[in-house]
């Protein structure tokens, strides 16, 4: 028998046209060469233009899922996204907190990339005292850190984000990285921060037009990324190379947004076989 593969465990909705949530977890860490754990958080509407409407499950039924792999397979790490409700996050939280020893890498989906709101109020408080507080790395993008970060109290509160940062850090996580594809810039920051400052900084040549699941492949190419033994900051800058080469080789198959190519060193490849063989 062949050794398995590093496992990793997601936490997820489905997403029916296969470019976000559950499946783009599960072939991105299938791409990167790790075996997939798929834990359905809730069934999603939505296509490449916008999710419609959202059902999450029973949080029975999610911890049962976890639990039932769990006490199955080791796992090497966590990926957490789309949550769905408040009720789920107590769940998850109380099922990882079992597992203090394995990294959790955290997305923060609080809307889709059309602006479809997908975590209330009432969720990001439960996500800042339940889950972050037991988080290695999360990946929010500038728009989820200022959310995470803003004082409720001050409604005329608009940290920086390195203040971001700080706040987020300050709730219990190890590692923020905070993504720059929201921001006015020329190109694409990506910044890491511990609560020593700034681990790493990296920019990107920004893409044009807008993706459906980058945000997914990203955290998804981490935990697979540490998963396979990088230190969290070679997994960053690996996970992040590998994100930017998928949505380089976007494709459209419908008429939302480009749906990132996880598979493109393969087709990469196929191309190489094809010209040598002709």
């Amino acid at each position: 028998m062949s050794q398995s593969p590093p496992i990793v465990l997601t936490f997820a909705a489905t997403d029916p046209s296969g470019g976000a949530g559950l499946q783009a977890d599960i072939l991105t860490l299938s791409s990167m060469g790790c075996h997939a754990l798929s834990v359905v958080t809730a069934v999603t509407v939505q296509d490449t233009v916008g999710v419609e409407d959202v059902m999450p499950l029973d949080a029975e039924w999610v911890a049962d899922q976890a639990r039932s792999v769990l006490e199955d397979m080791p796992v090497s790490v966590f990926k957490i996204g789309l949550l769905g409700s408040v009720e789920i996050i107590a769940a998850i939280a109380e099922v990882v907190s079992d597992y203090p020893e394995v990294p959790l890498v955290l997305d923060p989906v609080l809307s889709s990339g059309r602006g479809d709101e997908l975590a209330t109020d009432d969720m990001v408080i439960a996500m800042r005292e339940l889950l972050i507080p037991q988080t290695t790395l999360i990946t929010p993008n500038s728009l989820e850190a200022r959310r995470l970060a803003i004082d409720d109290g001050d409604d005329n509160d608009d940290p920086a984000l390195e203040e971001c940062s700080r706040r987020i850090l300050t709730l219990g996580c190890e590692y923020v990285l905070i993504t720059g594809t929201h921001e006015n810039t020329p190109q694409v920051v990506n910044v890491l921060y511990s609560q020593e400052g700034v681990v790493r900084s990296d920019s990107w040549q920004r893409l044009p037009g807008t993706y459906h699941g980058s945000g997914c492949t990203l955290a998804s190419a981490i935990a697979a990324t540490i998963a396979n033994g990088l230190p969290i900051a070679e997994a960053v800058r690996d996970a992040q190379e590998y994100t930017w080469q998928a949505l380089s080789s976007a494709y459209r198959p419908g008429m939302g947004q480009l749906i990132p190519d996880r598979l493109f060193w393969a087709r990469e490849e196929d191309a190489e076989d094809e010209e040598k063989a002709d």
